[in-house]
């Protein structure tokens, strides 16, 4: 399954870039891979005013200049994320790269009329992974209805293959795990992710 992996952690040397590393050697053995650093990279996440302007009469203006990450979309069949959930979401960067690339005419078509949905463009993705740590206990993100998850596993899976697959890994309570968790969490990332 073409499987594009998209990380966002602005330190490289993080426990978060180890789950990203360990995703890509779990998955390349057995699946084409193409991956995106945004950090590493250097993406700008953002909208600028010309952009906005002209994001629904002329979304290939901020086409062309993300072109590269439009067509790793456009290619996958499989999206796995790996990122740290800071303030009940993804890192600014990665919600960036979600206005900027997943365009209309790319991940969506508008709606035509009030009260009807955009139609989706990305039917081809027929499976989704989020690989993500946080820093609050797990009761407290359930209480408060788990926001990220349900941005990605509600919002934006509604664009994907009717029957597309969801795997949600999550490592609560960040600031109080000890090596043990993140080594338990490390080798279920690398298991699951290999028995795709």
């Amino acid at each position: 399954m073409k499987t594009l992996v998209v990380h966002c952690h602005p330190n490289p040397d993080s426990f978060n870039h180890a789950l990203y590393r360990t995703a890509l050697e779990a998955l390349q053995p057995r699946h084409p891979v193409r991956a995106i650093d945004l950090y590493a990279e250097g993406f700008d996440p953002t909208l600028t005013r010309e952009e906005r302007i002209a994001y629904l009469d002329n979304p290939e203006l901020i086409r062309e200049r993300v072109k590269p990450h439009v067509e790793a979309l456009l290619w996958a069949e499989h999206l796995v994320f790996v990122y740290p959930t800071w303030f009940h979401g993804p890192p600014s960067m990665l919600k960036g790269w979600l206005e900027r690339v997943w365009l209309p005419g790319v991940a969506f078509l508008p709606a035509e009329r009030k009260g009807q949905l955009a139609k989706s463009g990305m039917r081809h993705i027929r499976r989704l992974t989020v690989v993500t740590t946080g820093g609050s206990p797990r009761w407290f993100v359930m209480a408060i209805g788990d926001p990220g998850r349900r941005l990605f596993t509600r919002a934006l899976r509604a664009l994907f293959a009717w029957r597309c697959k969801v795997t949600w890994l999550q490592l609560h309570d960040m600031n109080a795990v000890t090596d043990h968790d993140r080594t338990h969490f490390i080798a279920r990332v690398s298991r699951t992710l290999h028995n795709i």
